[in-house]
């Protein structure tokens, strides 16, 4: 019988998705803050916390 691979653990597919999702992260974040009136540097460092969250948050360590 043929063992199925697990690609989701693949370290450039975990890259990769890191990579889609950090973007996402800081677009929402960013343009949230810019939105609401904030500075230049308070959009900035609110788009590099909220791409930090979002990728800590969908590669987490789920129980199957």
């Amino acid at each position: 019988m043929k063992k199925k691979r697990n690609l989701a653990a693949c370290g450039f597919c975990r890259f990769m998705r890191a990579l889609a999702f950090s973007a996402v992260g800081a677009a929402v974040c960013g343009l949230s803050a810019k939105w609401l009136g904030a500075d230049q540097q308070t959009i900035v460092f609110s788009g590099l916390f909220g791409s930090i969250a979002l990728v800590s948050w969908v590669n987490r360590k789920r129980d199957k």
